[in-house]
C-alpha cells in the first residue's frame, strides 16, 4: 500500500508541475518541432523511471542491441500490465509513439503529454477511426517517428500466455517496410495487476527481439508477419519464464 501511495502522491505531483512545463514545450513546438519531441521524450522517460523505482521493479534486459538507433522501426509487444509502457517507454533510443485507448485521451495533463509524444487513442469499435489509426502510424514511421502497438489489442487478464493477434497491425510495416522489433515481457503484472491493485516489487524480464525485415517481402510472406511475430514472443516468453 505504501508503494502504491508514493506512486501516486509522485504522478499527481509531476501533473501539476509538469502543466507550465507543457506550454513551454507547446512553444518549443512551433519552432522546433523535433526538439519539443526530444524533450517531450526525456521529461516523461525521466518520470517514469521515477515510478519504475517506486514500484520497486528488478529488471532485466536482454537483446537491446537488438534495437536500430538510425531508424524508426515497429514495436510489437506482448501486453500484460499497466507496467509494460512504463518499464519499455524510457528505453526507446529515439522518439516513440504509442497506440492507447481511446479512454487515455481523456486523462488531464497527461494526455497532452501522450499527444506532445506523437501517441494515437484507438477507439476499438469504431473500424472507420482504426483505419485512420493506422494511417497516422505509417506516417509517423514515414517521418522517422518509430511505433509500439500491442495488437493483442487489449490488456491479457486470462490464464492464457496471449491474446489472438490484431492482423491490421502489421500494415504498418507492411507498408513502410520498417524492421519489427519484437518485445516480450515477463511477471509485468506481478507488479500490480496480481497483488488485488498494490503495488509490489517483482523481477520483470524484457527481452528484445532480432529485427524482422519487411523491406521488399512478398505478399504472401507478408500475411505471416502477425503468426511469425507471435510465435517469437511466446517462445521468448515461455523460455524467460524460468528467469522470473
Amino acid at each position: 500500500m505504501i508503494r502504491f501511495i508514493i506512486n501516486f502522491i509522485f504522478l499527481i505531483i509531476f501533473l501539476v508541475i509538469s502543466l507550465p512545463i507543457q506550454f513551454v514545450e507547446w512553444i518549443i513546438g512551433k519552432f522546433n518541432p523535433d526538439l519539443k519531441g526530444r524533450s517531450s521524450l526525456a521529461i516523461v522517460g525521466w518520470g517514469f523511471k521515477v515510478v519504475a523505482l517506486i514500484a520497486g521493479a528488478k529488471i532485466t534486459v536482454i537483446g537491446e542491441e537488438n534495437v536500430p538507433k538510425d531508424r524508426p522501426v515497429l514495436y510489437i509487444s506482448n501486453h500484460r500490465s499497466y507496467y509494460d509502457i512504463i518499464l519499455t517507454y524510457y528505453r526507446v533510443p529515439r522518439q516513440t509513439g504509442y497506440i492507447a485507448k481511446d479512454s487515455m485521451a481523456h486523462v488531464p495533463s497527461f494526455s497532452r503529454w501522450m499527444r506532445y509524444l506523437h501517441c494515437m487513442f484507438l477507439d476499438r469499435k469504431d473500424v472507420k477511426k482504426g483505419m485512420q489509426v493506422i494511417k497516422d502510424a505509417i506516417n509517423l514511421i514515414n517521418n522517422g517517428i518509430s511505433v509500439h502497438v500491442c495488437p493483442e489489442g487489449t490488456r491479457n487478464k486470462t490464464d492464457e500466455i496471449m491474446l489472438p493477434f490484431h492482423d491490421g497491425t502489421f500494415k504498418i510495416a507492411e507498408r513502410t517496410g520498417c524492421p519489427i522489433i519484437p518485445i516480450t515481457v515477463n511477471n509485468t503484472d506481478a507488479l500490480y495487476e496480481k497483488n488485488n491493485h498494490r503495488i509490489k516489487s517483482a523481477h520483470v524480464i524484457i527481452e528484445y527481439g532480432k529485427p524482422i525485415e519487411t523491406a521488399g517481402l512478398s505478399r504472401e510472406e507478408k500475411k505471416k508477419l502477425s503468426a511469425m511475430t507471435r510465435e517469437v514472443i511466446m517462445e521468448t516468453y515461455l523460455k524467460n519464464q524460468a528467469l522470473v
